[in-house]
């Protein structure tokens, strides 16, 4: 019956609660980041990565030292620290050993340190009393939620390049009423529920 249970929270992260549509976070990388769907999907897989790397280390670091000595009111700070000290290790690997990746990846690696989506599903998992393993499951596929609308987003915004609107929405507001309208779309699956 576990598998049923990881099943849910994964399809969960990718459809019903996704980041960027249905909670609003990591909007800021999501408008930016997302005119060109290489950029939107270097970015996607570099989130993936963060976000259950971010799960994996920051729940025995929950578990095993602040709610044991009553630190819960240092999960937020704590959270914050180890993201941007993982992303900070991540570049500097990165950068000595895989050159070629470290620059196609580029800006997006800083940007992942001020993402709140990373930062959101750490403390979601903490909230949701998760185990180790449901952490990982909704950090990873809550990362492929956020590629999957990011990279949607930007094939659209390319098509939009080519369109004509008018003067009063070109630019930025068309992209944010294309924004609205794929939230819209994705609260189609608000009411889904996979196993009764």
């Amino acid at each position: 019956m576990e598998w049923t249970k990881l099943f849910s929270i994964a399809l969960g992260a990718v459809l019903v609660n996704n980041f960027i549509v249905a909670q609003f976070l990591g909007i800021c990388p999501f408008m930016g980041v997302s005119k060109k769907v290489e950029t939107a999907s270097g970015m996607g897989m570099a989130v993936i990565f963060v976000m259950g790397l971010a799960s994996a280390i920051c729940w025995p670091i929950n578990a095993f030292i602040l709610v044991p000595f009553k630190l819960n009111f240092m999960q937020t700070v704590t959270y914050i620290l180890v993201i941007a000290s993982l992303v900070q290790f991540i570049e500097m690997f990165l950068q000595k050993a895989m050159p070629a990746l470290y620059e196609a990846l580029g800006v997006y690696l800083p940007l992942i340190t001020t993402n709140c989506a990373v930062l959101g599903v750490v403390l979601q998992n903490t909230q949701n009393s998760y185990n180790f393993i449901e952490s990982v499951v909704y950090g990873v596929t809550g990362g492929v939620g956020f590629l999957v609308v990011i990279v949607l987003f930007a094939s659209i915004r390319e098509r939009m390049e080519f369109s004509e609107f008018p003067k009063s929405f070109e630019g930025f507001p068309i992209a944010l009423v294309a924004a609205g309208l794929i939230a819209l779309a994705f609260m189609g699956f608000s009411g889904l529920k996979v196993f009764g």
